[in-house]
């Protein structure tokens, strides 16, 4: 098994990667959170395919297990699906000690992490990821949110989970398009911070699409180490964690505009790569090749590098939502190369639109 150590100033936990690491979640909970209940949240398509060997697991380990599983894709990522989760909780008394496993992709982390967090000011919550992109993103460092009308993710906490388990077998159940969209967030990881890493991932696309082990696992664990790296770094987003988000204000915008569930998160990521380094190369901060390089990998991994976008003034108003807008100035990460990123603020209107033709169909 490999594992990823996650060392904040508060709390320490870890990461472990291990195909067929479900059958062994009685034993890696009882390690970090011993008690005599436990739930398992799951998405709905999820929970079917892998939620029984969890169960039987945790009880082997001595637990009472209660079990919900919901749809729970980007529209169903909301307040409302919070309050159906407290409501099992509260009427079934869980108390403090009592763990939450969110069994499923990104959206199920978030909104499954966001329970944990505010249920009774907070429970163990422990994430075991289904999809490439919450694995190598979504579940490690503790950002749990919902959705409102307004915009993705702007109702949330930070909040660490005690263990994340990630079993790179439940990926031969996921649709091709959803592992190329994980694969965004490795090829964002790789720009952001590791150029041999890009260079990997171009080298062994094919056998990452093929779903081969060893390759599976070296990515999950090299992706995992950066992703933990900028949150012990970052913990709060209040720096470097930013960097993270390259791609991700134009990315929002997309799925926005589009509707949520329209788009796979990943893909949208892509195309906001892509836009951010069209910027760049506007604002003078990277040459062509940065963009040509994101270009190629991304073609060759076979995500979008077009899409029919919404009109330039509707998804200026939906960047303005941004998180990362501060007294209505959007900041943007923009790569420098591959492999280094900076933040960059007060960038004009006219700069933002031609990044956007960068990927308009």
């Amino acid at each position: 098994m490999k594992t990823v150590e996650v060392s904040l100033p508060r709390q320490k936990y870890s990461v472990q990667i291990k195909a067929g690491a479900i059958a062994d979640m009685g034993p890696l909970l009882t390690a970090c959170a011993a008690a005599q209940r436990c739930a398992v949240f799951a998405d709905g398509v999820v929970a079917e395919l892998y939620q029984e060997p969890i169960v039987k697991s945790l009880e082997e380990s001595g637990y009472e297990v209660t079990t919900h599983s919901r749809s729970l894709g980007e529209a169903d990522k909301t307040l409302a699906a919070v309050q159906e989760f407290y409501d099992i909780l509260l009427d079934g008394r869980f108390e403090r000690k009592s763990p939450i496993v969110a069994l499923g992709g990104g959206v199920t982390g978030d909104t499954i992490g966001f329970v944990a967090s505010t249920y009774l000011r907070g429970v163990p919550l422990v994430q075991v990821p289904t999809t490439l992109l919450s694995m190598v993103d979504a579940s490690v460092g503790g950002k749990v949110a919902v959705n409102v009308p307004q915009g993705k993710n702007l109702i949330g906490s930070f909040y660490q989970p005690k263990l994340v388990v990630v079993d790179p077998n439940v990926l031969s159940s996921l649709p091709k398009a959803e592992l190329r969209s994980g694969l965004a967030e490795c090829i964002k990881h790789a720009v952001i911070r590791d150029a041999e890493l890009f260079a990997w991932t171009e080298k062994h696309a094919d056998e990452l699409l093929a779903l081969d082990s060893g390759r599976l696992v070296e990515l999950l664990e090299r992706n995992i180490s950066i992703k933990a790296k900028v949150v012990v770094e970052d913990e709060r987003e209040q720096g470097v964690r930013a960097h993270l988000n390259f791609g991700h204000t134009f990315a929002h915008a997309i799925e926005k505009t589009a509707g949520y569930g329209r788009v796979l998160h990943g893909e949208a990521v892509g195309l906001g790569m892509l836009a951010a380094a069209r910027l760049s190369i506007v604002l003078g901060l990277c040459g062509q090749e940065v963009y040509d390089a994101i270009h190629r990998l991304l073609s060759r991994v076979g995500l979008p590098t077009q899409y029919e976008l919404a009109d330039a003034a509707t998804l200026l108003d939906a960047m303005r939502l941004d998180k990362k807008v501060s007294e209505g100035d959007i900041r943007f990460v923009l790569p420098l190369s591959i492999g280094e990123v900076c933040i960059r603020g007060g960038v004009a209107e006219k700069d933002i639109h031609e990044a956007w033709s960068a990927v308009r169909a």
